[in-house]
Parts: structure tokens; C-alpha cells; sequence
């Protein structure tokens, strides 16, 4: 008799060009599984709005999965305690899942999972689903490795699949049980049927624009494809949207020139998640150790506050934290803004704004969020440090003030030429610290200190960095084998 094989459902809720359920699948009787796992969903990057997109995709795989034959078993619970449940109900010898690049929790997860399967004679298969590479001994060849996986022909699904009969199934949780509160009335709908008309939309007339628009707060919410949060949780796979992008009709120049930026983009998703994947500890510790103590870990509380409101009294800020709380998205430029300011102007750890982000991007993408988090914090020792103006990005992105004035009402009565400087315009002094705050820092001189700060800091760390490669040349005339440079920091080539 054949044994079932459990195709344990992660971050890949889809059937199409799904390598693990295909695997699987062909095995033996299938228990297709989704753990909502409670204590993953008391970490601090999660939210009601990442559950309710959740929600909405396994609605969407359940129907799918039906369709070839398979019931969706959703269990409530501790992924260890589920599998072993399972394995001593229904004689599971097999799991079969794809790899995961995802949090620190989920990454240590994974790990008790890897020494049960090891301890109760479990077969566990982990298949790529993505060009991450796991255990990658270096970059060098890494790029065309990645190309080569998602230029591969697509999984084709199975048309019909045998499942395994009497296996319960919980009830999902209300979000409110698992300590999930926060409201996104605006924020996109999951499911794989929602993914494909977005792309389609994208595709066909949305993306035009595409180049141009995505800067733009306003402009991007539409030119941009939205894609992120149906990637993030893989109702849609890598391999099937550069397969679309290669199929599209190149159109005019116009067009031509949006699908390579966004098939760029796509490359440049994966090596941020690679990032991760190679270096887990970039969620809780600088990239560069040097960097550590840079700014004080215990935040100043009324500055986080104002931020994580939207009432810094920096305008174009603050309209782009309320857009986010409302939507869950805003575009690239804007998030990075965001960080930066954080970090920069406000003088706030990278560890404490970092998870408010995190449950606010509906599309949050652990791989993506952390080194770009590091990045505009400028804690990695090796990227441009860019402190960006808000007042110029406000002016730059949002000429005409519309999106400013669309999330900050209270700046109804402030003329344009002042929307982004309240504080410049005559009549302010009824409006700031009453029904809009006043600046909570000097934005030109919170800049100009944390410039000092940084640039002083990493000029030490370049001296450093000198020092220990006169040491290593002067080390290798010595010895036959070359020495390690002092900073294994210095042998980072990303």
C-alpha cells in the first residue's frame, strides 16, 4: 500500500508551476497542507492585514486545489506538533515543500522541522521555487544561475491527483483571535484569480507608463503592476511572470522600455531575497558591525510615535505614512523616503522602525524588506549612504500637491506654494500645533548631523579597512597562505 506524502503549502499558494505539489503528486496519495501557525503570527512584522491577504489566497488555492481532487487541510497549531500528529495518524514518510526564504521565526522553524523529519525517519524534499539559491558558495556565477531557473519551461499542473481520505481539517482563526487588529480598508485582495487580472491589467494597458509613473506616489499606485503581495505569498510564480513579460507584445518603445525595467526588477527582487538567504542575521544585526550603537536601541518615543502616525510635521512624510496605513503599498521611492528619514533625520534605530514597516506593507517580503532597511538606514558599510530631502521629494514627486493634500486635509487652507513648509507660510500660526503639528526636528539641520555622523564613521571604517589590508599584504610576504582580512566584513561582494 502506498504510504500519503504530505505537500506542505508555505509561501507558494498556487497549483500552476508548482514543483512540490507536481513532486508530490507523483509519490502517492497527497495531503495537501497550510499550518496557521499562531506563534508565527505573534512576531512583531505580523498583522490583520497580512491575514487577510492570506485568507483570500488559500480561499483561492482551496478552489483550485479541488479542482484536480485534492481537499485543502488546514491545521491550527505548532508545525512540529501538526507533522508529528499526522505522521502518526496517516504513516507519513514523506514531505515534500519548497524552500523558504523568510524570517528569523520561520527560518528557525524550518530547522525544528529538518530535526524532527531527521528524528522520526521523515523523508523531507525542499525544492527551489525561485532563483534564490540555498547553501550558495559564492555570487560569481550567481546571476546566470537565476536566469537559467527562471527561463526553465513551467511545472505543468496536475490534471488529477489521488488524495489521501479522512484527514481533518481545522477551522481558521478570526484575526482578532490570534491578536490581529489592525484595519486596512484600502489595502489589495489575495487570491490567484486577483493576481492574474492584476497582471493582465499590467500587461496589456496599465504598465505603458510604467518607467516614468513609478516614482510618482500617485502615478505609481496605478503604473506599478502590484504584483508584490500575490509574489510574496506565490499565488503567482517567479518563472510564470517572466514567462508572461517574454510573451507580451513589445509594442512601441514606450512599452518595450517598461517590460525590460520590469523584468529587471524582477532580477533585482531575487537578489535582495538571496541576500537574505545567505545572511539571516541582516534582520537583527548591522550588516557591518561597525555600525552597531550608531543610533540608540531604545528608541526616542515621541519621535517613533509621531513617525508611525504620520504627524512628524514633515508633510510629504507624513501623507506617505498615512497613504500606507490606509492602502498597505506605496512605491519604492516612497518606502525608501520613509527609512531614511527614520533613520537619518530622526536619529531612530533601523530595529525599531524596521518591524512597523513590515506590518504595514500588505506585500511584505522579509528578503526584499531588511536589506533594503539596512540599506536606506545605511548600516551596511558598503552601499551609498543617501539621505533624502523630504521636502524636495515632496516637491520633485508631488508637484501639484494633490497626494499630500489627499492624506493631510488639515493642510487644506495652506497654498501651494507651502504645502511641503507649513512652517514657512505667514498664516501657520493657528494651524501648526493645533490641527497639524509642528516639525519634530529641523529637517536641514537633522540632516546636516546625521551627514557628519555617518560620513565620520565609515571615513574611520575605510581607514580600518586600510590598515587591515597593509596587515594582510605585510602577513602574506610571511606565510605561504594569504591571512583573513581582520573584517570578514570586507569580504562581502554584493
Amino acid at each position: 500500500m502506498e504510504r500519503p506524502v504530505i505537500c506542505w503549502f508555505k509561501r507558494d499558494l498556487r497549483v500552476c508551476d508548482h514543483p512540490a505539489l507536481a513532486r508530490a503528486a507523483a509519490l502517492g496519495p497527497v495531503i495537501a497542507l497550510y499550518i496557521i501557525e499562531p506563534e508565527a503570527w505573534a512576531q512583531p512584522d505580523a498583522s490583520g492585514r497580512h491575514y487577510a491577504f492570506l485568507q483570500e489566497c488559500l480561499e483561492g488555492l482551496r478552489d483550485d486545489l479541488a479542482k484536480i481532487g485534492l481537499p485543502l487541510t488546514l491545521r491550527v497549531g505548532d508545525s512540529v506538533g501538526t507533522l508529528e500528529d499526522l505522521r502518526r495518524t496517516h504513516g507519513i514518510r514523506q514531505l515534500i515543500s519548497h524552500e523558504e526564504t523568510g524570517n528569523g521565526w520561520s527560518f528557525e522553524r524550518d530547522r525544528r522541522v529538518c530535526d524532527w523529519a531527521r528524528a522520526q525517519g521523515v523523508d523531507w524534499e525542499e525544492l527551489p521555487q525561485s532563483g534564490v539559491v540555498r547553501r550558495l558558495k559564492g555570487r560569481d556565477h550567481w546571476q546566470a544561475t537565476r536566469n537559467a531557473f527562471v527561463a526553465a519551461p513551467l511545472v505543468a499542473p496536475a490534471q488529477a491527483c489521488c488524495a489521501m481520505e479522512g484527514v481533518a481539517s481545522d477551522a481558521p482563526p478570526k484575526a482578532a483571535e490570534l491578536g490581529l487588529n489592525d484595519a486596512c480598508p484600502m489595502r489589495q485582495n489575495g487570491g490567484r484569480a486577483r493576481a492574474l487580472r492584476v497582471f493582465d491589467s499590467f500587461l496589456t494597458t496599465r504598465g505603458r507608463s510604467y518607467r516614468r509613473a513609478m516614482s510618482s506616489p500617485l502615478d505609481g499606485a496605478r503604473a506599478c503592476s502590484r504584483l508584490s503581495p500575490h509574489l510574496a505569498l506565490g499565488t503567482m510564480s517567479i518563472r510564470e511572470v517572466v514567462a508572461a513579460t517574454k510573451a507580451s507584445p513589445a509594442g512601441d518603445a514606450q512599452w518595450a522600455g517598461a517590460i525590460r525595467s520590469f523584468q529587471a526588477r524582477l532580477a533585482w527582487r531575487d537578489h535582495f531575497i538571496q541576500k537574505l538567504e545567505d545572511e539571516p542575521m541582516i534582520e537583527h544585526r548591522c550588516l557591518h558591525p561597525g555600525y552597531e550603537g550608531l543610533r540608540p536601541l531604545i528608541p526616542d518615543a515621541a519621535r517613533l510615535a509621531a513617525w508611525d502616525r504620520g504627524e512628524t510635521g514633515l508633510p510629504f512624510v507624513d501623507a506617505c505614512m498615512r497613504a500606507l496605513d490606509a492602502t498597505g503599498w506605496l512605491n519604492f521611492r516612497m518606502r525608501s523616503m520613509l527609512m531614511a528619514v527614520a533613520s537619518y533625520h530622526l536619529w531612530l534605530d533601523w530595529r525599531s522602525t524596521g518591524p512597523i514597516l513590515a506590518r504595514r506593507f500588505t506585500d511584505y517580503e522579509p528578503g526584499i524588506h531588511w536589506p533594503q532597511v539596512q540599506m536606506q538606514s545605511g548600516t551596511t558599510g558598503i552601499n551609498t549612504i543617501r539621505i533624502y530631502n523630504p521636502v524636495k521629494q515632496g516637491l520633485d514627486q508631488d508637484p501639484g500637491g494633490a497626494f499630500t493634500r489627499r492624506w493631510l486635509p488639515e493642510l487644506a487652507e495652506v497654498p501651494d506654494a507651502h504645502l511641503q513648509t507649513p512652517w514657512t507660510w505667514e498664516g501657520a500660526a493657528h494651524l501648526l500645533g493645533h490641527s497639524y503639528p509642528a516639525p519634530v526636528v529641523d529637517p536641514v539641520a537633522a540632516a546636516r548631523h546625521a551627514r557628519e555622523v555617518v560620513w565620520g564613521l565609515r571615513r574611520s571604517h575605510k581607514s580600518d579597512a586600510a590598515t587591515a589590508r597593509i596587515v594582510t599584504r605585510h602577513a602574506s610576504r610571511k606565510r605561504p597562505r594569504r591571512a583573513k582580512p581582520a573584517d570578514p566584513q570586507l569580504r562581502f561582494d554584493f
